[in-house]
């Protein structure tokens, strides 16, 4: 493992650790040239879907692309990285179950804003009228109430 400070290639292991879902190896490493720790994570590699964007090009689905995505729509908002982490951890579950070979890129968005709904009404809209690229304010207030009657309690 190639060492993030000096780039020496040998390091050697100091602990492991499973993740909390067990899908995931936690390593804390120690580089063999310059002694400085650092960690890192070793998953099993599953076989995603590509994504295929608006334009027709495909890419191979990419978590941190969705976690950065989460990150900007629950900026200062109370939302722990870790649930940000449990929602991403989810769609590639739901991607990897559905065991289709091409994906679009617009339904992995709908799971995210899915999973958002749940979590932070506010990170939804944000990261709602990003995607779906509102054209006017008249468009946000149509989901925004959109938003309200689905969380309104029952009369």
């Amino acid at each position: 493992m190639k060492c993030p400070f000096c780039s020496h290639l040998e390091s050697k292991v100091t602990d492991s650790r499973a993740g909390t879902s067990g899908d995931v190896i936690r390593r804390r490493r120690e580089c063999e040239g310059c002694a400085r720790r650092f960690t890192t994570y070793e998953r099993v590699e599953e076989v995603l879907p590509l994504v295929v964007k608006k334009d027709g090009r495909r890419e191979t689905f990419d978590r941190q692309k969705v976690l950065g995505g989460l990150k900007r729509a629950c900026d200062k908002r109370a939302v722990p990285i870790e649930r940000l982490e449990i929602i991403v951890d989810a769609i590639e579950r739901e991607l990897i179950d559905s065991g289709e070979k091409e994906i679009s890129a617009e339904h992995v968005a709908e799971r995210v804003m899915h999973h958002l709904r749940e979590v932070d009404p506010v990170a939804y809209v944000r990261f709602a009228s990003v995607y779906r690229q509102f054209k006017d304010i008249d468009e946000l207030r149509s989901e925004i109430d959109l938003l309200a009657r689905k969380d309104a309690p029952a009369s």
